[in-house]
């Protein structure tokens, strides 16, 4: 047996500190998310909360962790010897072939891989940009459980609670079975309910989420499948409620939306979960799924492989996204891409008092807040490389005017130094322009709540003009702009003084003091709405947000330690409490 080269050793060696690291982040990974279910029994909100801010800091922490201790242990010259690489690779492959979570492992490599070296050092040769795990895996353990009603929907709901139980009982179970039942009837035309090959597929693992928990799954016949999601929620003192029983594809991809916190669930092999997901929302792209479950740096990897592919096999060009231009952002876009990217420009409009340390900061920190269903989850890359025959040419000659110091060219290459990619959605404002009298008022009614969900969960948007929310496909109003946001408890909400004099009235300057964190609601008005008909529509549905002691009362609530309720489904026939 030929002997192996000391570079051939020291490349395995390498590959096997990558991959035991990965193991201490996925076993760190697990104990996190394992602890979901009894932070839910126990109706522990604040702990669930703090719980998915660790987990989402928990990769970068152990990246570092596994950068330093590879640092540590081996000479430079061994390690940083990019030659060497492509073997540290092919040895890493022979270590995760025979995996459950072989492509999660990937894209730890490639972090790792990121650590160390340069980004003009990426490559397929080194990394993995794209994959080298099989599209079609070999069959393993089964992760579901099937149900067969036989014509009889209330055993079938009933054998499903008995198997799905938790350490404090349901409150109602009688109860909320016959309403389960009411609503699967409504929900399905009447022969399916009937049909003998109708079957129920459940994920066996619970899905918890902020002060949720869920059932994941699927209703199928020989000829058709609808999802199914059922959510429980826990009233501390009351037990468990069953809360609702969804089959509509357009309510479930809601509660997987990209405005969402990430769930917590016990996944053994994420391939097939994914793939368990994606049949039954076949409109997510799977990066967004990966993203809905915790792994949001695959869910990184995932996005960008569709994007250079998307670039590859297309004639799209990138151009400046619609809408009124940001005094801080400049956005682009690819008109056959849903997704717009957001660099920081070199100078900022005279009227923000903010810099570029920090826009980067309060971009990061809406990772690890609850984003309530109404702030568009993010991705931040760093140099990324794209075909200047991509970009249209006012697009690229207005970037490099506002952002030189983050966008390059070299050669026929675009280099853009850092950016956040988010969903792309219809600004608010350009919506409410082409709306009927109807769509205006039901925008008009969720931007409202928008507003009043994101400050019961403690963000305060700061900058609340119609042109930073957004309109998704499912109609729902999303804040995207975050250069502004800060925690609302640190705002101090003021009434106006009453002016003291006749001249304070009609003085041009405010005859009272402001500080830098003073927020006066009263203002509002002209400054939200130029429109005057909205305006008055808006005071209609939501004038509390005009006056500061709502603002008040929601910050002594969240310093009493309520955590509020923001539920992502409709709740047929129950109180919104």
């Amino acid at each position: 047996m030929p002997q192996q080269t000391p570079a051939i050793d020291t490349a395995q060696s390498i590959a096997k500190m990558i991959l035991d690291g990965f193991d201490d982040y996925r076993e760190h990974f697990r104990q996190i998310t394992d602890g979901a279910r009894e932070r839910f029994e126990k109706a522990q909100w604040q702990e669930a909360q703090a719980a998915s801010a660790a987990r989402i800091n928990l990769y970068e922490e152990k990246v570092g962790e596994v950068t330093t201790r590879l640092r540590a242990t081996f000479d430079a010259g061994a390690l940083l010897d990019i030659q060497s690489w492509p073997l540290v690779k092919s040895a890493y492959i022979s270590l995760i072939d025979l995996r459950f979570d072989d492509e999660l492992s990937e894209t730890w490599y490639n972090s790792i891989f990121c650590g160390l070296f340069s980004h003009d050092l990426i490559s397929d040769g080194c990394m993995f940009i794209h994959t080298t795990r099989p599209s079609l895996r070999r069959a393993r353990a089964a992760q579901t459980r099937t149900y067969k009603p036989q014509g009889q929907l209330a055993g079938m709901l009933e054998q499903i609670f008995s198997d799905y139980r938790f350490s404090e009982p349901y409150a109602d179970l009688a109860g909320d079975l016959q309403r389960l039942e009411a609503q699967l009837r409504e929900n399905l035309p009447d022969w399916v309910c009937k049909d003998p090959d109708l079957n129920v597929e459940l994920f066996s693992s619970v899905l918890y989420r902020n002060k949720g928990a869920y059932l994941v799954g699927r209703l199928y016949t020989r000829d058709e499948q609808w999802p199914l999601v059922i959510p429980l929620l826990h009233r501390e003192g009351q037990g468990i409620r069953i809360d609702a029983l969804i089959t509509d594809e357009a309510d479930v991809s809601i509660i997987f939306s990209f405005t969402r916190s990430y769930f917590m669930v016990d996944v053994p092999v994420p391939a097939e979960f994914i793939g368990f997901l994606k049949r039954i929302l076949p409109g997510k792209h799977i990066a967004e799924l990966y993203t809905s479950i915790g792994f949001y740096k695959h869910g990184k990897s995932e996005f960008y492989r569709a994007l250079i592919n998307h670039l590859a096999s297309t004639d799209d060009q990138f151009i400046m996204a619609p809408g009124v231009r940001g005094m801080v952002m400049s956005v682009f876009t690819l008109p056959g891409f849903n997704t717009v990217f957001k660099i920081i420009k070199d100078r900022f409009s005279p009227s923000k008092n903010v810099n570029r340390a920090t826009v980067i900061e309060k971009y990061r920190l809406v990772k690890s807040v609850d984003r309530v269903g109404r702030m568009a989850d993010t991705q931040e890359f760093a140099d990324f490389r794209f075909p200047l025959s991509k970009f249209e040419p006012q697009c690229l000659a207005e970037l490099l005017e506002v952002a030189a110091g983050t966008v390059e060219v070299e050669g026929d290459t675009v280099l853009v130094r850092h950016c956040w990619t988010e969903r792309r959605m219809t600004p608010l404002n350009l919506y409410l322009e082409n709306a009927n009298e109807a769509q205006v008022r039901e925008a008009l009614e969720d931007y409202g709540l928008a507003i009043k969900q994101l400050a019961a969960a403690n963000i305060f948007p700061g900058d609340m003009l119609l042109k930073n929310f957004g309109v998704t496909r499912h109609g729902r109003v999303v804040f995207y702009d975050y250069d502004e946001i800060c925690f609302l408890t640190e705002a101090n909400f003021r009434h106006i003084p009453a002016p003291r004099t006749p001249e304070d009235e009609m003085a041009s300057e405010p005859w009272y003091s402001i500080g830098p964190l003073d927020v006066f609601p009263e203002e509002f008005p002209p400054f939200l709405f130029a429109d005057a008909g909205q305006r008055r529509l808006f005071d209609e549905l939501h004038g509390e947000l005009y006056n500061a002691d709502y603002w008040k009362g929601l910050q002594e609530a969240i310093r009493a330690g309520k955590v509020i309720d923001v539920f992502p489904y409709r709740r047929k026939g129950l109180d919104n409490e």
